[in-house]
Protein backbone atom coordinates (compact mmCIF):
# COMPACT_ATOMS: atom_id res chain seq x y z
CA UNK A 1 0.00 0.00 0.00
CA UNK A 2 1.38 3.43 -0.91
CA UNK A 3 1.71 5.98 1.89
CA UNK A 4 -0.72 8.87 1.96
CA UNK A 5 0.24 12.13 0.27
CA UNK A 6 1.51 14.86 2.66
CA UNK A 7 2.17 18.56 2.23
CA UNK A 8 5.73 17.83 3.43
CA UNK A 9 6.34 16.18 0.08
CA UNK A 10 6.02 19.53 -1.64
CA UNK A 11 8.29 21.44 0.81
CA UNK A 12 11.78 22.35 -0.51
CA UNK A 13 14.43 19.97 0.72
CA UNK A 14 17.80 21.26 2.06
CA UNK A 15 20.82 20.91 -0.19
CA UNK A 16 22.93 18.64 2.01
CA UNK A 17 26.04 18.98 -0.18
CA UNK A 18 25.86 22.74 -0.05
CA UNK A 19 25.42 22.71 3.73
CA UNK A 20 28.45 20.48 4.21
CA UNK A 21 30.67 22.51 1.89
CA UNK A 22 29.74 25.94 3.25
CA UNK A 23 32.77 28.05 4.24
CA UNK A 24 33.17 28.15 8.04
CA UNK A 25 33.11 31.60 9.64
CA UNK A 26 36.48 33.38 9.74
CA UNK A 27 38.11 33.57 13.19
CA UNK A 28 38.03 36.97 14.88
CA UNK A 29 41.79 37.39 14.44
CA UNK A 30 41.78 36.73 10.68
CA UNK A 31 43.97 39.26 8.87
CA UNK A 32 45.48 40.56 12.11
CA UNK A 33 48.98 39.32 11.31
CA UNK A 34 48.99 41.00 7.91
CA UNK A 35 47.68 44.28 9.33
CA UNK A 36 50.25 44.30 12.13
CA UNK A 37 53.09 43.54 9.73
CA UNK A 38 51.93 46.32 7.42
CA UNK A 39 51.91 48.83 10.29
CA UNK A 40 55.40 47.77 11.32
CA UNK A 41 56.76 47.92 7.77
CA UNK A 42 55.27 51.39 7.30
CA UNK A 43 57.59 52.70 10.01
CA UNK A 44 55.30 52.20 12.95
CA UNK A 45 57.55 49.95 15.06
CA UNK A 46 58.44 52.63 17.66
CA UNK A 47 54.73 53.34 18.21
CA UNK A 48 53.73 49.73 18.79
CA UNK A 49 52.91 48.73 22.39
CA UNK A 50 55.09 46.03 23.92
CA UNK A 51 52.52 43.28 23.43
CA UNK A 52 52.40 43.92 19.68
CA UNK A 53 56.20 43.90 19.40
CA UNK A 54 56.11 40.58 21.21
CA UNK A 55 53.39 39.37 18.85
CA UNK A 56 55.61 40.11 15.86
CA UNK A 57 58.36 38.04 17.44
CA UNK A 58 55.98 35.19 18.22
CA UNK A 59 54.75 35.07 14.61
CA UNK A 60 58.03 33.38 13.72
CA UNK A 61 57.74 30.71 16.39
CA UNK A 62 53.99 30.13 16.10
CA UNK A 63 53.18 30.16 12.36
CA UNK A 64 49.38 30.06 12.72
CA UNK A 65 46.76 31.19 15.17
CA UNK A 66 46.23 34.15 17.49
CA UNK A 67 49.34 34.89 19.58
CA UNK A 68 48.05 38.11 21.17
CA UNK A 69 46.82 36.25 24.31
CA UNK A 70 50.23 34.55 24.66
CA UNK A 71 52.07 37.87 24.28
CA UNK A 72 49.91 39.43 26.99
CA UNK A 73 50.34 36.41 29.28
CA UNK A 74 54.12 36.64 28.98
CA UNK A 75 54.09 40.34 29.81
CA UNK A 76 51.75 39.74 32.76
CA UNK A 77 53.98 36.93 34.06
CA UNK A 78 57.30 38.80 33.81
CA UNK A 79 56.27 42.44 33.97
CA UNK A 80 57.95 43.97 30.92
CA UNK A 81 59.32 43.14 27.48
CA UNK A 82 62.88 43.27 28.76
CA UNK A 83 61.99 40.91 31.59
CA UNK A 84 60.38 38.47 29.14
CA UNK A 85 63.54 38.33 27.03
CA UNK A 86 65.77 38.17 30.10
CA UNK A 87 63.87 35.28 31.70
CA UNK A 88 65.33 31.80 31.59
CA UNK A 89 63.94 29.33 29.07
CA UNK A 90 62.71 27.22 31.99
CA UNK A 91 60.76 30.12 33.47
CA UNK A 92 59.32 31.01 30.07
CA UNK A 93 57.97 27.49 29.68
CA UNK A 94 55.90 27.90 32.85
CA UNK A 95 53.57 30.06 30.72
CA UNK A 96 50.94 27.98 28.91
CA UNK A 97 51.62 27.96 25.18
CA UNK A 98 55.38 28.46 25.43
CA UNK A 99 57.31 25.49 24.09
CA UNK A 100 60.92 24.98 23.14
CA UNK A 101 60.61 26.89 19.86
CA UNK A 102 59.16 30.02 21.48
CA UNK A 103 61.64 29.95 24.38
CA UNK A 104 64.62 29.47 22.05
CA UNK A 105 63.59 32.29 19.71
CA UNK A 106 63.10 34.75 22.58
CA UNK A 107 66.41 33.79 24.20
CA UNK A 108 68.10 34.13 20.81
CA UNK A 109 66.86 37.71 20.57
CA UNK A 110 68.16 38.46 24.07
CA UNK A 111 71.56 36.99 23.19
CA UNK A 112 71.73 39.08 20.01
CA UNK A 113 71.02 42.22 22.04
CA UNK A 114 73.65 41.27 24.60
CA UNK A 115 76.31 40.68 21.95
CA UNK A 116 75.44 43.95 20.23
CA UNK A 117 75.87 45.82 23.51
CA UNK A 118 79.15 44.02 24.21
CA UNK A 119 80.55 45.14 20.85
CA UNK A 120 80.27 48.73 22.03
CA UNK A 121 82.80 48.14 24.81
CA UNK A 122 85.01 45.38 23.40
CA UNK A 123 87.32 47.41 21.17
CA UNK A 124 87.76 50.61 23.13
CA UNK A 125 88.85 51.63 26.64
CA UNK A 126 85.98 50.79 28.97
CA UNK A 127 86.60 53.89 31.07
CA UNK A 128 86.03 56.17 28.07
CA UNK A 129 82.81 54.41 27.02
CA UNK A 130 81.06 54.34 30.37
CA UNK A 131 77.56 54.85 28.99
CA UNK A 132 78.03 51.84 26.71
CA UNK A 133 79.29 49.81 29.67
CA UNK A 134 76.22 50.67 31.74
CA UNK A 135 73.96 49.75 28.83
CA UNK A 136 75.75 46.42 28.51
CA UNK A 137 75.52 45.41 32.16
CA UNK A 138 71.84 46.42 32.26
CA UNK A 139 71.13 44.25 29.23
CA UNK A 140 73.01 41.37 30.82
CA UNK A 141 71.68 41.54 34.36
CA UNK A 142 68.76 43.88 34.95
CA UNK A 143 66.16 41.12 34.62
CA UNK A 144 68.06 38.14 36.02
CA UNK A 145 65.84 36.28 38.50
CA UNK A 146 68.82 35.15 40.61
CA UNK A 147 71.83 37.02 41.85
CA UNK A 148 74.86 36.73 39.59
CA UNK A 149 78.40 37.94 40.16
CA UNK A 150 80.46 38.86 37.10
CA UNK A 151 83.91 40.31 36.62
CA UNK A 152 85.08 42.40 33.67
CA UNK A 153 88.83 41.84 33.24
CA UNK A 154 90.75 44.71 31.61
CA UNK A 155 94.23 45.04 30.10
CA UNK A 156 96.70 47.89 30.61
CA UNK A 157 94.75 50.04 28.16
CA UNK A 158 91.53 49.36 30.05
CA UNK A 159 90.19 47.35 27.13
CA UNK A 160 88.00 44.35 27.85
CA UNK A 161 89.82 41.02 27.95
CA UNK A 162 86.95 38.93 29.26
CA UNK A 163 83.56 39.14 30.92
CA UNK A 164 83.10 36.10 33.13
CA UNK A 165 80.43 34.88 35.50
CA UNK A 166 82.25 34.00 38.71
CA UNK A 167 79.21 32.73 40.55
CA UNK A 168 75.45 32.34 40.44
CA UNK A 169 73.40 32.33 43.60
CA UNK A 170 69.89 32.69 44.95
CA UNK A 171 67.39 35.52 44.72
CA UNK A 172 69.42 37.59 47.19
CA UNK A 173 72.93 36.13 47.48
CA UNK A 174 75.80 35.00 45.26
CA UNK A 175 78.88 33.90 47.21
CA UNK A 176 82.11 35.53 46.06
CA UNK A 177 85.65 34.45 46.90
CA UNK A 178 88.20 37.28 46.61
CA UNK A 179 91.06 34.83 46.00
CA UNK A 180 89.23 33.38 42.99
CA UNK A 181 88.75 36.83 41.47
CA UNK A 182 92.43 37.67 41.91
CA UNK A 183 93.60 34.25 40.69
CA UNK A 184 91.57 34.59 37.51
CA UNK A 185 92.89 38.12 36.94
CA UNK A 186 96.45 36.77 37.11
CA UNK A 187 95.62 33.95 34.68
CA UNK A 188 94.30 36.48 32.15
CA UNK A 189 97.16 38.95 32.77
CA UNK A 190 94.55 41.56 33.67
CA UNK A 191 95.72 44.87 35.07
CA UNK A 192 92.33 45.94 36.35
CA UNK A 193 88.83 44.63 36.92
CA UNK A 194 85.32 45.96 37.26
CA UNK A 195 83.06 43.99 39.59
CA UNK A 196 79.41 43.60 38.60
CA UNK A 197 76.46 41.93 40.27
CA UNK A 198 72.69 42.28 40.22
CA UNK A 199 69.92 42.70 42.74
CA UNK A 200 66.87 40.72 41.56
CA UNK A 201 64.71 42.83 43.89
CA UNK A 202 65.16 45.68 41.39
CA UNK A 203 66.77 48.13 43.84
CA UNK A 204 70.50 48.59 42.98
CA UNK A 205 71.40 50.17 46.32
CA UNK A 206 74.53 48.39 47.66
CA UNK A 207 74.07 46.43 50.86
CA UNK A 208 76.52 46.35 53.76
CA UNK A 209 77.51 42.83 52.65
CA UNK A 210 78.27 44.21 49.16
CA UNK A 211 80.53 46.87 50.69
CA UNK A 212 82.38 44.36 52.88
CA UNK A 213 82.92 41.94 50.01
CA UNK A 214 84.23 44.72 47.76
CA UNK A 215 86.76 45.81 50.38
CA UNK A 216 88.00 42.23 50.71
CA UNK A 217 88.58 41.99 46.96
CA UNK A 218 90.35 45.38 46.88
CA UNK A 219 92.62 44.27 49.75
CA UNK A 220 93.40 40.95 48.04
CA UNK A 221 94.19 42.62 44.69
CA UNK A 222 96.30 45.54 45.96
CA UNK A 223 99.54 43.62 46.71
CA UNK A 224 99.46 42.23 43.16
CA UNK A 225 98.91 45.69 41.62
CA UNK A 226 95.53 44.77 40.21
CA UNK A 227 93.21 47.77 40.27
CA UNK A 228 89.53 47.51 41.12
CA UNK A 229 88.08 50.33 39.04
CA UNK A 230 84.51 50.04 40.27
CA UNK A 231 81.78 47.78 41.51
CA UNK A 232 78.47 48.11 39.66
CA UNK A 233 75.20 46.88 41.16
CA UNK A 234 72.49 46.34 38.57
CA UNK A 235 68.74 46.38 39.18
CA UNK A 236 65.62 47.06 37.16
CA UNK A 237 65.62 50.55 38.69
CA UNK A 238 69.11 51.41 37.43
CA UNK A 239 72.81 50.85 38.06
CA UNK A 240 74.63 51.92 41.23
CA UNK A 241 78.37 52.68 41.07
CA UNK A 242 80.50 52.22 44.17
CA UNK A 243 82.93 54.82 42.81
CA UNK A 244 80.20 57.40 42.24
CA UNK A 245 78.74 56.71 45.70
CA UNK A 246 82.12 57.18 47.38
CA UNK A 247 82.20 53.59 48.63
CA UNK A 248 85.67 52.86 47.21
Amino acid sequence: MSRPFSVEDTAPQPDLWQARSATPPRPHYAGHRERLRERAMAGGLPALPDYEVLELLLFRSVPRGDVKPLAKQLLARFGSLGAVLGATAEDMRTVAGVGEAVALDLKLLHEAGLRTAREQISRRPVISSWAALLAYVKTALAHEAREQFRVLFLDKKNQLIADEIMNRGTVDHAPVYPREVVRRALELSASAVILVHNHPSGDPTPSSADVDMTRQIVDAARPLRISIHDHLVVGRDGVASFKALGLM
